[in-house]
């Protein structure tokens, strides 16, 4: 069978799109549809039954038998319930299938057995899904069939948004007002629409399921609870961008054929710096689409993996030593007729709609770096941030030396009069011409980098949504841009008060703007002295939603109420403290019921064999003497820490639940699971292979 795949042909072929649209809808409903796509509103029960029938038949071809509202509740993971499309039973016993406008508008879910931060309670079980017009039904083929799936909102009775989804949508609406506001200012009266794009680059690790299953941690957790590092890591940097292995390449072409199918534009594929794992990017679609698409990648490398007898791990921090997996968010602003306003030009220094922009984005962040740090939060994340291979826990911009040189020139001379350029790279080969350098470099250290024409957020976790964090980036810019707006609007003279706004913004928020390498400790000193914050947790991380000012942006600009920041804080801290009760519980019952058995019968063994020895009158006793007192040594504080862990597990179940219990976790357990921890994964180095019970770091990363 040819391994040939035409792409352009399969591309989309499983998404209700808007050519199928076109081919397939009447006109008027057609125009009707992208209106409301287009402006907002509401579609009318007859139009959206002519667009649910065709949409059916269009599924029902593709194989489906099921719909399902796909939503994105405060899980972490999508939701769905299926429906057939089947009604009942004729009379002659057949069955007629259906869908009808109503069916595909509005659905129905249970909203208690969802977390909404105390927003309903047990009884209250009514919820809403919404039909997202923006982003396009697909069909998913998979083991369960071909199941339609709807992209929806979620909310409770009350009107409360219990998702991702709705909050992003209405940021969406934010940063659109206020951004054409901004451009109309310079004249622009032809642009109708600023929508942020966003390319979210996808990291993941790849293991065998086999051994996948013999480990409860991951099981469990999806990360190691144990594990003593292998004699070699990623040191040799020979992983990264390394040739595929063959049963990675694989699942890769595989993996693609499905995203191409669900119009998902995977792009680029790589291996990571760590070994095992790996990277896949795909090109910039809006910010709704793009959410969705994340979670459509996550959920096809996980389904994939499965195929190839592997595990996709998608934890923050699987593996204690090497390098975590984490979401690089490239974010921009663009019009509806092809203008970036986050590109510099050739003169930066002249564009002077740029360079407000460029201000008002360095208000922004500097101005709620707690809450773009909250974005990010997550209790996988704290291993990962700051770990000398992500984006420090510190928020900081990175410009680049031309912009960082265009900054400097307000802030010092009160203008800019020039811009650096980025000249010629000689390779010094006359085989090989120059290459044409940019006037900037990059920099992987920075939690939000510009890199050209956009910026990049590199904090986000690899299993979490990245609606979170483009909610927060599109409500900041929206406020930074309203006030800039309300300032010029106001101007007798605008190019007067266009200059010293831009000044003002860079002088009063140069301290966020940081160049170097965000992993030394010179610059948490620097930080410090600085007055940026360094909110090294998850736990203190989730206060940022309720702080007063951040609660009035959100309500000023529609994204959240006050009431659905609480509840989503709550959620938080709730989400902290199982995760660490799961993983506690887990290092209770690995270490009680298979380590330390094991290294017991192990030890026997080693006593036995030192009798032996004794008798047969060897010289070897006191080496395997000492071995066995070492290990000796290390069990006993083992189960030292292990009773310690119990007893602190027994305890937090009288605090209450929130930040208490959350602060309990992260203050206590979490020390005491590291004290247990440590002599476990000493004593894996000690004991013989054979009788440790579960594949080690190297069997697990290397041999895939």
């Amino acid at each position: 069978m040819s391994d040939y795949v035409n792409v352009a042909k399969i591309f989309g072929e499983n998404v209700f799109n808007d050519t199928v649209m076109q081919e397939r809808l009447p006109k008027k409903v057609y125009a009707k549809l992208k209106t409301v796509i287009r402006e907002g509103g509401e579609l009318d029960l007859e139009t959206a039954d002519v667009i649910a029938h065709e949409m059916k038949e269009w599924a029902i071809e593709k194989g489906a038998t099921h719909f399902t509202h796909w939503f994105q509740p405060l899980t972490g993971f999508t939701a769905e319930k299926h429906d057939s499309f089947i009604t009942a039973p004729k009379e002659n016993g057949k069955v007629l299938m259906s869908f009808s406008g109503k069916e595909l508008i509005k659905g129905e879910s249970d909203a208690s057995s969802f977390p909404s931060g105390g927003l309903r309670a047990t009884f209250e079980a009514r919820g809403y899904t919404a039909w997202d017009f923006t982003s396009p039904a697909f069909v998913r083929q998979d083991a369960a069939g071909a199941t339609l799936c709807i992209p929806t909102a979620f909310c409770s009775y009350t009107g409360e948004a219990l998702d991702q989804k709705t909050p992003l949508l209405r940021s969406m609406e934010a940063i659109n007002k206020q951004a054409l506001r901004l451009i109309r200012l310079f004249g622009n009266t032809t642009s109708k629409k600023v929508v942020p794009s966003v390319g979210a680059e996808q990291e993941y690790f790849l293991i065998d399921a086999e051994k996948f299953r013999k480990r409860k941690d991951l099981v469990y957790t999806s990360r190691t609870l144990f594990g003593a590092s292998p004699a070699k890591g990623q040191e040799m940097d020979d992983h990264y961008f390394g040739v595929l292995r063959q049963r990675i390449g694989a699942f890769m072409k595989d993996a693609n054929i499905e995203l191409w199918k669900l119009g998902v534009s995977a792009k680029t594929q790589h291996n990571e710096a760590a070994p095992a794992q790996h990277e896949l990017a795909p090109i910039y679609a809006e910010a709704n689409v793009a959410a969705d698409h994340n979670q459509i990648i996550m959920q096809t490398l996980k389904m994939v993996a499965g195929r190839h007898g592997m595990k996709c791990i998608l934890h923050e921090k699987p593996f204690a030593g090497v390098n975590g997996s984490g979401k690089h968010n490239n974010w921009s602003l663009n019009t509806d007729d092809g203008i970036n306003l986050l590109d510099p030009g050739k003169r930066p220094h002249e564009n002077n709609q740029f360079l407000l922009v460029l201000s008002c984005m360095l208000k922004a962040v500097d101005l709620h770096a707690g809450l773009l740090r909250e974005s990010a939060s997550d209790p996988g994340n704290d291993h990962r941030l700051g770990g000398n291979e992500a984006p420090p826990a510190i928020i900081s911009v990175f410009l680049g030396e031309q912009l960082d040189d265009v900054v400097e020139q307000f802030v010092s001379k009160g203008n800019a009069t020039h811009s650096l350029k980025g000249g010629k790279l000689e390779m010094g080969v006359s085989t090989i011409a120059g290459v044409n350098k940019d006037a900037t470099d990059r920099n992987r250290t920075s939690p939000f980098a510009f890199t050209g024409n956009k910026f990049e957020f590199r904090m986000v976790g690899s299993r979490d949504s990245i609606a979170e964090s483009i909610v927060v980036l599109n409500t900041i810019a929206a406020e930074a841009f309203d006030e800039a707006c309300n300032e010029l609007e106001q101007a007798e003279n605008f190019d007067e008060a266009l200059h010293e706004l831009i000044k003002k913004n860079f002088s009063e928020h140069r301290r966020v703007v940081f160049n170097g390498n965000g992993y030394s400790d010179d610059w948490v000193e620097e930080a410090a002295r600085r007055g940026l914050p360094n909110i090294s947790c998850m736990v203190d991380a989730v206060q940022e939603l309720t702080r007063d000012c951040n609660v009035a942006m959100f309500e000023k600009y529609g994204v959240f109420s006050k009431t659905e920041l609480a509840s989503r804080q709550e959620v938080k801290y709730e989400n902290y403290s199982k995760t660490l009760n799961i993983e506690a519980r887990a290092m209770i019952n690995i270490a009680a019921k298979q380590i330390i058995p094991a290294v017991i019968s192990y030890t026997k063994t080693l006593a036995d064999s030192i009798i032996a020895v004794r008798t047969a009158g060897l010289d070897l006793v006191s080496v395997q003497t000492e071995l066995l007192e070492e290990i000796s040594s290390e069990l006993i504080k083992a189960q030292k820490a292990l009773k310690e862990l119990s007893r602190l597990e027994d305890k937090v179940l009288e605090l209450p639940e929130g930040e208490e219990r959350a602060r309990f976790y992260h203050d206590q357990v979490a020390p005491a699971m590291k004290a247990l921890r440590d002599p476990i994964d000493r004593m894996e180095t000690m004991v013989d292979k054979k009788f440790w019970p579960m594949p080690s770091y190297g069997d697990l990363m290397f041999e895939v």
